[in-house]
């Protein structure tokens, strides 16, 4: 090498390279995940309900029940969960009540895309039904265990019901909108 130019690293331009690739390559999943939800990727309920789906299977829950002390873990669960929800601001105490409604594309601070409340705690026993707000794009429902999963919908009549019947944490969130934040918490105690 000569002395008088310019050092020159052989690592500098292959850093470079894979920087610039990492960005295009999350930019990309990014756009791709924001607009599979937006563009048409919606599918609607044909079971002649009116747009209702209905689940009671609740073989999915993690965490643990409020009956054992698990309280402390359940509340790091969700909390831990719910890091980079959009929407959340602690869990809202529903427990005593028969029915909670839960909006299904809430305005959050990068759109509709929020679930309110983002995370609620029922009595077993309840029944909580998510209800879609009209023009807000196409979301569903998912419980990270597998214990209920509603259709895509985009219109806004649509509902969804699960009647918690076993006490536990149930972790849920919206497939297209998961990676902007879209996620939800469903905690049961036991009545």
């Amino acid at each position: 090498m000569d002395p008088k130019s310019p050092r020159s690293r052989p690592d500098d331009a292959a850093t470079r390279s894979t920087r610039r690739r990492f960005l295009a390559l999350t930019t990309t999943a990014t756009a791709g995940v924001t607009l599979s939800g937006c563009l048409g990727m919606t599918t609607e309920s044909s079971n002649g309900s009116g747009g209702s789906d209905s689940s009671n299977d609740s073989s999915g829950s993690i965490g643990s029940n409020a009956s054992d002390g698990g309280d402390l873990e359940t509340a790091a669960d969700v909390d831990e969960w719910m890091a980079d929800a959009l929407n959340y601001d602690g869990v809202v105490d529903e427990t005593g009540t028969d029915e909670v409604t839960v909006t299904v594309g809430a305005d959050a601070a990068s759109g509709p895309y929020a679930y309110d409340p983002a995370a609620v705690r029922v009595s077993r026993g309840t029944t909580v039904v998510w209800k879609w707000v009209a023009a807000s794009g196409a979301h569903n429902v998912v419980d990270e265990g597998g214990a209920f999963e509603s259709e895509l919908y985009s219109r806004g009549n649509a509902t969804f019901e699960y009647t918690a019947d076993e006490p536990g944490t149930y972790l849920y969130f919206c497939t297209p909108h998961r990676g902007l934040g879209m996620k939800g918490a469903l905690v049961v105690e036991e009545s």
